[in-house]
């Protein structure tokens, strides 16, 4: 009930505002629904462990309905997002329930009437990765291994400076944890963030992100160190690539993994785009399931775009998992192979 008391307060905030003629509140909403056939056909109906969206299997279902409101005015900044969904269900599973649907709530203030520096506090998007939750954003369906498996989200106080002509952005941060609205049990100390990107002109974008944490003790040894990298280079007006990649050490352990997305747009309102990733995490840091195998495992994908309106967009995809060890449930055993098929209609407002 509170979730409903929630949106009936933004849309009536919004309409106080239109009807004075000032409008500093901008509201918004996006819905994504979608079917996916797992062709191992698991018995649980849901995609492996580490998959976080488009998990369930051969169902209807939706992934992300969100709705959103942003307040910008002088030095004052903020935004709120209320969701539901797989996405919220499967990510934010170990958050409290208070937790469990929010997108993102935080508040920021302009430091400087000269520069364009910033300091916002709460709950954010994650500072890593060029994927997040709203798959209208993303060039393929579904995401990367990589994106799966770093921050969606993160809460804590971040500062923010942006050089004049736009070309530069760094921030640093304190934070909860890797992925936490809420620290958990048995840890006390804050983690810290940076990222710097750099656009020298429209078409192209570099990054650099990184995580520093202690997530499991507070012994030291255990500090979690992860660096993010990608670049995003539109060629021409039709093709395009992403280039990632991430690694990650923890307690003399480590983990990587790189993406490779190719774009081409055929026309406006029809676009194909092809992903290779591998995931490597020898010692099941991230990845685990139930075993001392080393967990490795190459993906590809095949994408294709339909704009059947200019906020209504029809996404197909059809996706390949390999792994050299037997982790994909396939009925009542596990296999070296996952292939499944994606089909999702996604609406923005």
């Amino acid at each position: 009930m509170y979730r409903l008391f929630f949106c009936i307060f933004l849309l009536q905030l919004c309409s106080i505002y239109d009807s004075v003629g000032q409008n500093p509140i901008a509201l918004n909403a996006y819905l994504e629904t979608y079917y996916s056939y797992d062709f191992n056909n698991p018995k649980t109906n849901e995609k492996p462990s580490f998959i976080y969206n488009h998990k369930r299997h051969n169902e209807i279902a939706i992934n992300l309905a969100l709705i959103s409101a942003s307040y910008n005015k002088d030095r004052i900044r903020a935004k709120g997002a209320f969701m539901i969904g797989n996405y919220a269900q499967y990510n934010l599973a170990t958050e409290p329930n208070w937790a469990q649907f929010i997108y993102e709530l935080n508040v920021g203030m302009k430091l400087s009437t000269k520069h364009d520096i910033w300091i916002d506090a709460g709950i954010f998007p994650s500072h890593i990765g060029f994927e997040s939750a709203i798959g209208a954003d993303c060039w393929t369906l579904t995401r990367s291994l990589l994106a799966e498996n770093s921050p969606y989200y993160e809460s804590g106080i971040k500062l923010t400076y942006i050089n004049p002509n736009k070309t530069i952005t760094a921030s640093i941060m304190g934070l909860n944890g890797w992925q936490h609205i809420q620290r958990p049990v048995g840890t006390s100390t804050p983690a810290l963030g940076m990222q710097l990107t750099y656009q020298p002109n429209d078409r192209v974008t570099f990054n650099y992100s990184n995580f520093i944490g202690n997530e499991r003790s507070h012994n030291i040894k255990d500090v979690r160190i992860f660096h993010n990298f990608y670049m995003i280079n539109a060629l021409s007006s039709k093709i395009g690539f992403i280039a990632g990649f991430d690694i990650g050490t923890e307690s003399n352990k480590y983990w990587l993994s790189p993406v490779l997305i190719a774009r081409y747009k055929v026309k406006p309102t029809l676009t194909f785009a092809m992903r290779c990733e591998y995931y490597n995490d020898p010692k099941q840091t991230i990845l685990q399931n139930g075993t001392n195998a080393p967990m490795n495992i190459l993906g590809l994908s095949l994408n294709t775009d339909y704009k059947i309106f200019s906020n209504l967009l029809w996404r197909n995809e059809f996706k390949y998992f390999y792994s050299s060890q037997k982790l994909f449930e396939q009925k009542s055993q596990l296999t070296h192979q996952n292939p499944a098929f994606t089909s999702a209609l996604s609406l923005k407002i």
